[in-house]
């Protein structure tokens, strides 16, 4: 049986840089996130809010969408989530986490 798995993409406050992942638990990565546990791109730029996601049947999937993402500008990636999200609200409360 097939674990779902996501593809998301996060921000800074201010929106300056992106950051684009994938995990089969969105709610544990966001809270790593939000705590800062481990060093490296999200922690240097502060980037802990989520402004979009997308659920994927299994993992080959997701990191297939996570590659085609990467390869995008950053207008469209602005674009996509624009479409959904279009104030760039913090979407960590809408998956549960508790802030």
């Amino acid at each position: 049986m097939s674990k779902s798995s996501y593809v998301y993409l996060l921000t800074n406050k201010l929106v300056t840089v992106f950051y684009l992942g994938v995990t089969s638990d969105l709610l544990k990565r966001m809270w790593q996130h939000k705590n800062k546990s481990h060093d490296g791109f999200t922690k240097k730029y502060n980037c802990d809010k989520l402004v979009y996601y997308e659920c994927h049947d299994n993992i080959r999937e997701a990191i297939l969408r996570e590659k085609k993402l990467k390869n995008w500008h950053r207008a469209w990636k602005i674009n996509l989530v624009q479409k959904s999200n279009p104030e760039f609200k913090d979407l960590s409360e809408e998956i549960g986490l508790k802030l």
